[in-house]
């Protein structure tokens, strides 16, 4: 192993450029403290594959990565590894928690345990992050929306005109739809052509990512270095210290040490990191002495819903811009909490065709006599759906729960549609190669034998290690976690700040 000299020590170690690292490292750059953030990726360039649905959709920019299952078996997960993470493919979706979600709910299978903050204590952040990543949205409409201190940056993305009547279906029906919050500049996006922006990588802009937002904002002082193409391999731990920070650079083995690490590689990647990482010192890997590491992995239980009527045509182009949320907090046969419902991005025939194998003729005719949403239903802490690793290779143990309450909302939604005038119904669950929002495998508590971080993102176990990014979120609600990891990362900078003066 060799030190690298790319930077001088820094102050502060961020290990991954996602959501979680990028907004960390945007408020900790005013400080004036020596920076480095460290990124397995390079940036993701621009390319005829960007826009193509057919290349996006049959895995054209998924790394060549393999995990193992818990039957043995293989599978290529949905995970990119560059400046910004998976919010370079995300559907931009920047949606609060609902205030329920941060204190004990009971679900049809179970109870989701809450938080050790509260809401009211977190809605700041969530403010701030809304402003910093340009919202979208509107406070008026959703049964369900929580009290803001202020309103959103900027007005909703403009519902195209096939969207306007689905929402007077959908009142006519007695139900309320909403302004999906969205981190978009519709004006921007679509001058790089007429294509959603669900699913699709950011880099024409139009996009409010982890990186043209979070990174940017942070790269903009002197005081921060980025260093890519850094692939993290072992944390190196003293006592009740991590010493060093050991990654691979142009094929060389270095070492970077600084007072304060923090860890944001993601729910799986950090959890399997400090699984890696243990020595005589943390025999059962760093950050573990509570044996949560790696546990209490969740990811939404999620479904494609798609409603045909051969004598309507879809004539948007995004569509991506309304959210249903009757039957978030009630719905279950003794009202029980069922989950989201949202648009997905435009299906197009080309992505139909490498989704479901259809040929392209048919797909588009589909594709274009269709409306395209999705549900979302909560998945529950369970301490048996865990990463672990085998000879060194990540294994992911996913065992989903709250699965009736999903079928539910998916009964729910189908009825709906066909009561609205989709006559024909098809429906699509995601696979667990799909991201569909990982998290909860070093979750937050006061309790250090049952979590692995405190309310600040700092490990119970390790004075100078900060975890700050999906894994430590206590549950997973039915919201799209993108705005909560990013409202944590501000928490967490703040604490960083305080504990410095």
């Amino acid at each position: 192993m060799s030190e690298d000299k790319s930077a001088t020590t820094p102050d502060i170690l961020i290990l991954g450029s996602g959501m979680g690292g990028a907004t960390l490292a945007a408020q900790l750059a005013p400080s004036g403290k020596n920076i480095v953030i460290l990124e397995r990726g390079d940036f993701l360039r621009d390319s005829p594959e960007c826009r193509d649905g057919a290349a996006v959709f049959t895995g054209h920019f998924n790394p060549r990565e393999v995990w193992l299952d818990e039957a043995g078996g293989t599978f290529q997960p949905n995970n990119y590894y560059h400046p910004g993470g998976n919010s370079k493919f995300y559907g931009a979706v920047l949606m609060r928690y609902r205030e329920q979600d941060f204190s004990p709910l009971k679900h049809m299978e179970g109870t989701a345990p809450g938080w050790p903050i509260t809401y009211a204590e977190f809605e700041p952040d969530y403010q701030a992050a809304e402003t910093l990543y340009q919202v979208r949205g509107d406070v008026a409409g959703d049964v369900t929306e929580p009290p803001h201190s202020g309103p959103y940056p900027h007005p909703p993305v403009p519902h195209e005109p096939d969207m306007i009547d689905l929402m007077d279906r959908m009142r006519a029906q007695g139900l309320s739809p909403s302004a999906l919050p969205l981190g978009v500049d519709i004006d921007l996006w679509l001058k790089g052509g007429a294509q959603t922006f669900d699913g699709f990588p950011n880099t024409r802009g139009g996009k409010m990512d982890a990186e043209t937002i979070g990174l940017a904002q942070a790269l903009k002082y002197p005081n921060v270095t980025l260093i890519t193409g850094a692939m993290v391999t072992r944390l190196h731990a003293k006592g009740r210290q991590i010493t060093g920070v050991q990654y691979t650079h142009d094929g060389v083995d270095k070492t970077m040490s600084a007072p304060l690490v923090c860890l944001c590689m993601g729910a799986v990647k950090s959890a399997a990191l400090l699984l890696a990482s243990g020595n005589a010192d943390h025999p059962n890997g760093l950050a573990n002495a509570s044996d949560q590491v790696g546990r209490n992995f969740m990811n939404h239980n999620i479904t494609a819903i798609i409603g045909v009527n051969p004598f309507r045509r879809n004539r948007s182009v995004y569509e991506k811009t309304i959210q249903l949320n009757d039957w978030y907090l009630t719905g279950g046969p003794n009202g029980e909490p069922l989950g989201n419902v949202q648009m997905l991005g435009r299906i197009t025939g080309q992505i139909m065709a490498a989704e479901t194998k259809l040929p392209l003729w048919l797909a588009t005719w589909v594709a274009d006599h269709s409306v395209h949403l999705m549900t979302m239903s909560e998945d529950l802490p369970s301490a048996e759906s865990r990463v672990t690793l085998k000879d060194g290779q990540i294994m992911l143990k996913w065992q989903r729960t709250n699965w009736a309450a999903h079928l539910a909302l998916n009964a729910k939604l189908k009825a709906l549609l066909r009561k609205m005038g989709w006559p024909i119904v098809m429906s699509k669950t995601f696979e667990k190669r799909t991201p569909s929002h990982q998290c909860g495998t070093a979750r937050m508590g006061n309790n250090p034998q049952t979590s692995v971080v405190d309310t600040n993102c700092r490990a119970h176990d390790l004075d100078n290690l900060i975890i700050c990014d999906a894994s430590v979120l206590p549950t997973s609600g039915a919201a799209n976690p993108s705005l909560t990891i990013a409202a944590l990362a501000i928490r967490t900078a703040r604490g960083i700040l305080a504990r410095a003066q």
